[in-house]
């Protein structure tokens, strides 16, 4: 069972697999990086639907069916879901995954919905609760500019701070046996607050909430940055990257090459634009179920720190002048050759 390690850390005596990911994305992801990487890219963000919210309902339907149609598993061998996404009551995920009858617990942490949905599973699968679990997530550009900012048509200026909203979504298999990484710790993170008032200074925003996180894990299982292959956050984007750095730095913590961030890694920020990156909970979860995952499979990543990050805003708590607040969930992954 499950344990308390320290005064954030969980940690999962059990072995929770991560048995498969699936990572989809849309035309201006396919055209990054890492387009080579997801399972299913699309040519046309509207994905054949009359809007942009249904076209991100379909977004949750894809990588599920994909998941499950890598592992050769139907909708009723999944004894819960949990998903979430950024629009007002999570209609995506409610939408997306009708059809599918799976029972579905939804979830909402902003960006770092996906790390809190698999940290929510994992517990799930580790107490028995369920022997098979899926977390997905997902966030559309178009939905998400008209729902926190302006309509596509208004044509405002982005400023260099801001990031794109990710098309795409995410979906991870936790399974009580199988093959790939297991879970080993989870992090719960608290809400911090930096006082940024501009939603397209979200990097900023989130930043200190992954330092602390960050702090918080090492300490509470007493290992340092070297201990780890990877620190991967969710969607920082090359500004809140800094800012992370330069927190950490201040608590005597240099994380240098080890850290990397899905929002810097997802686009080319030099030939795309993109701004300061991107973001959404199709980030984290589209880079993480894909290419990371991969690299985990290929022997290349042993111990990884997942976090992803989330300002935790409404288009009303901003009209109303209110701060942005930010939150980052942390899930530690290892190869099971590495478990000590």
């Amino acid at each position: 069972m499950a344990s308390r390690i320290g005064t954030h850390t969980i940690a999962l005596t059990r072995e929770v697999f991560l048995h498969e990911g699936a990572g989809i994305a849309g035309k201006t992801e396919k055209e990054g990086p890492l387009g080579i990487f997801f399972d299913i890219a699309f040519d046309n963000d509207r994905l054949g639907q009359e809007t942009w919210e249904k076209a991100e309902s379909s977004l949750q339907t894809v990588a599920v069916r994909t998941l499950l149609g890598k592992v050769s598993l139907q909708p009723e061998d999944i004894q819960v879901i949990f998903a979430g996404d950024l629009l007002n009551q999570c209609i995506s995920s409610t939408f997306g995954l009708r059809e599918l009858q799976i029972p579905l617990m939804g979830q909402y942490g902003a960006c770092s919905t996906m790390a809190q949905a698999l940290a929510v599973g994992a517990v799930f699968v580790d107490s028995g609760a369920a022997e098979r679990a899926v977390a997905v997530t997902s966030s559309h550009f178009c939905s998400a500019e008209r729902q926190f900012r302006m309509p596509l048509e208004y044509g405002g200026q982005r400023t260099p701070t801001a990031q794109r909203t990710v098309t795409g979504a995410g979906a991870a298999l936790l399974d009580k046996s199988g093959q790939g990484p297991v879970i080993r710790h989870l992090t719960i993170g608290t809400i911090t607050d930096l006082v940024i008032k501009d939603a397209n200074h979200m990097g900023a925003a989130m930043a200190p909430a992954a330092a602390d996180t960050l702090l918080h894990f090492l300490s509470d299982t007493h290992s340092t940055v070297p201990d780890y292959d990877l620190i991967l956050t969710g969607d920082l984007g090359s500004v809140g990257s800094s800012i992370f750095r330069e927190l950490l730095a201040e608590q005597g913590v240099t994380v240098g090459q080890v850290h990397q961030d899905c929002g810097c890694l997802i686009y080319d920020r030099e030939k795309q634009d993109v701004y300061a990156g991107g973001s959404g909970c199709g980030c984290s979860a589209s880079v993480f179920c894909s290419y990371i995952l991969q690299r985990m499979k290929r022997q290349e990543l042993h111990s990884v720190l997942f976090m992803a990050t989330g300002a935790l805003m409404s288009p009303t708590s901003s009209q109303q002048g209110e701060s942005i607040p930010g939150i980052a969930h942390l899930v530690h992954l290892q190869q099971p050759d590495r478990l000590s």
